[in-house]
């Protein structure tokens, strides 16, 4: 009885530092950045690892008064490009923790 117990404190320590690895794991994400582009660089989205746009980049050649349109196509392709960079960082980042585990909706 004595050694189960034993063996559910080791594995609640083990836990426990799980969590705190994977709580900073979460701070760093926020600290690094992303970059989606489209229209071959002319429009340029950065975003952190937790999805916040934190600049979005347009150049000049690219506003065209009487083609709004294809320049949010443009906002809107870097954006989720950007978008799609954090999920991957994220999954890289915090997939180290699940290994093999397939938790829906963790991450």
């Amino acid at each position: 009885m004595m050694r189960g117990m034993g063996n559910m404190q080791k594995m609640m320590k083990q836990m426990q530092k799980m969590q705190k690895d994977m709580e900073k794991a979460q701070a760093e994400l926020a600290e690094k950045t992303v970059e989606g582009t489209a229209g071959g660089g002319m429009v340029t989205v950065i975003a952190n690892g937790h999805k916040q746009i934190l600049e979005v980049k347009i150049k000049e050649e690219v506003v065209d008064p009487e083609d709004i349109d294809m320049l949010q196509d443009l906002v809107l392709a870097a954006t989720n490009d950007a978008l799609k960079k954090v999920d991957e960082l994220t999954a890289q980042t915090m997939g180290q923790f699940t290994k093999g585990l397939n938790i829906p909706g963790l991450f």
